[in-house]
């Protein structure tokens, strides 16, 4: 693959995923707490639902740029009702062929808009789920072009949120140490990371859409743990 800067790497599942690290620094959510998890708008997506909705398709196969395009404006015209911060879990499971034009605009496409301060979906967080091992060739492909990652997450029963796409190694640990702890207090951040490079990579995975910050508290949270 290329794009990639030095010290960053592709990952391609298993790597960067939320395997059993010792939680360092982290406290549990009090279930009592009003503000222990933030209230998000949640949505999810089944792309086979969009595919039938949106394109005349027999077939649960998303191909072709223009089928790929139909549906990602689907999904952005309901991202628009959602209040903010957000987040949209993604379901490809029910998806048979997904080839790499329609990996670009579904995936891909809905991830750079976030880059944009215009974007009306700046704020929502992406998890891509009940990815097939077909489905991932042309996911790491786009995500790898753009310099793009993603949260994902198998279609098999127990199986972990990994990292996928183009990330540097210090991000890579970084997200897996979250994940691990699923919630670290604002408080307990430079306990949890006490290396300041550790919170400045955290910044960046927030800018990246990879984890989440709370808007007023400042904890942080594994996407995972908002599902």
């Amino acid at each position: 693959m290329t794009g990639k800067g030095e010290g960053d790497r592709t990952l391609r599942g298993g790597e960067g995923s939320g395997n059993g690290e010792e939680a360092r620094g982290a406290e549990p959510a009090d279930p009592g707490s009003q503000d222990s998890s933030p209230q998000l708008d949640a949505f999810a997506v089944d792309l086979r639902d969009v595919l039938d909705r949106n394109v005349a398709s027999l077939y649960s196969h998303l191909v072709t740029r223009p089928t790929g395009r139909a549906v990602r404006l689907a999904i952005e015209s309901q991202l628009k009702e959602l209040g903010l911060p957000a987040l949209s879990l993604v379901d490809l499971s029910s998806v048979a062929i997904l080839d790499y034009s329609c990996a670009d605009e579904v995936v891909a496409k809905l991830l750079l808009a976030r880059r944009s301060p215009s974007a009306p979906h700046r704020e929502v967080f992406f998890v891509f789920h009940g990815l097939r091992e077909h489905h991932r060739e042309p996911i790491l492909e786009v995500l790898d072009r753009h310099r793009l990652a993603a949260v994902t997450r198998g279609h098999e029963a127990g199986r972990d949120f990994e990292l996928l796409g183009t990330v540097a190694e210090e991000e890579a640990r970084a997200w897996t140490r979250l994940q691990a702890l699923r919630r670290v207090p604002a408080l307990k951040i430079q306990d949890a990371f006490p290396d300041p490079s550790e919170r400045r990579t955290l910044d960046g995975l927030v800018q990246r859409g990879l984890i989440f910050r709370h808007p007023s508290r400042g904890d942080l949270h594994a996407l995972s743990s908002l599902l």
